[in-house]
């Protein structure tokens, strides 16, 4: 018999906790695991080999984000990555301590994971509406390695980015990257901050930003309730102040947080098809691709939701 897929899953944590492999059933893990080798492939990246390798960055990897527009520089990102060996790390290897800081944090892990797809459909989306953000001050929340929001602060001449996640290891990695990417920023502010969804004391943020941005952070439905609250005392309180949410549906726990923003007195548009390109690639990924085996768009492809007072 075929195992199920949830036995395969619980096999991916247990090859992570105790760092060995196991090749009888690796393509079967392949098959239910939810992580993308290429995700939708949007924007070309490269592993950069560094020079200063040593024993307490060998669990990094440096990835080089080649932005598809003419003339725009690139990015250099630093990752806690699973997916990169050149530096010797052991593949899907985990570490007590990153889950023991989530607990301390009330966050979850997802962040240190990998660069999420979600991530890169977001950064797409930014860049290839510049106008949207333009002299705007934008914030990204959950935002792990900052992908989306150092893409918006190179593409789009926002006035300010502040780039956001609630766990202190990933912030520490956000202000290595903005700091590699200084350059890049032109006349744009950029700012790493940990910020966690259930903050009380948020008064200098209040009511302070045009654009909120995320993606794939709808997935745990115990933050739903916090995460609305915190799109409420960011946005401007007014008519043209937006947020842009990606999310796959996962079931239903992108309904109920929907429902917590209706409930908080938001407003909302879901769209499904809102870039050509990001259709194609969800098109061709749904028919079958070995770059990504375990492909379901209830789990992968994430809708645009727009978010307004």
């Amino acid at each position: 018999m075929d195992p199920t897929s949830s036995s395969l899953r619980w096999r991916i944590l247990r090859q992570a906790l105790i760092n060995r492999s196991d090749s009888q059933t690796e393509v079967e893990i392949k098959r239910v695991s939810r992580k993308a080798t290429q995700g939708f492939n949007l924007i070309p990246c490269r592993q950069v080999v560094v020079d200063s390798c040593s024993e307490e960055d060998s669990r990094e990897a440096c990835v080089c984000y080649t932005i598809p527009i003419p003339s725009s520089p690139e990015l250099y990102l630093t990752f806690f990555y699973e997916n990169f060996i050149c530096r010797q790390r052991v593949d899907n290897c985990s570490d007590l301590n990153d889950f023991e800081i989530s607990n301390r944090h009330n966050i979850d892990n997802t962040g240190l994971v990998c660069q999420w797809p979600s991530e890169e459909v977001l950064a797409y989306f930014c860049m290839s509406q510049p106008d949207r953000f333009r002299g705007k001050r934008v914030i990204e929340l959950g935002s792990g390695y900052g992908l989306a929001g150092l893409v918006i602060a190179a593409t789009t001449q926002a006035s300010q980015v502040v780039i956001s996640d609630g766990n202190p290891q990933v912030v520490n990695y956000i202000k290595r990257n903005i700091e590699s990417n200084s350059m890049a920023f032109s006349d744009t502010s950029v700012k790493a901050m940990e910020l966690h969804w259930n903050q009380h004391e948020l008064s200098e943020l209040t009511n302070m930003f045009d654009i909120i941005v995320a993606s794939d952070c709808t997935f745990f439905k115990e933050f739903h309730k916090d995460l609305a609250s915190l799109i409420k005392v960011l946005l401007k309180a007014n008519e043209t102040s937006e947020a842009f949410f990606f999310s796959p549906k996962r079931g239903d726990s992108l309904d109920k947080f929907l429902k917590e923003i209706e409930d908080i007195g938001l407003n909302y548009v879901l769209t499904e098809k809102y870039d050509e390109q990001v259709w194609k690639r969800h098109e061709t990924l749904a028919k079958g691709d070995e770059s990504w085996p375990s492909y379901d768009k209830n789990h992968c492809y994430p809708l645009l939701i727009q978010i307004t007072n």
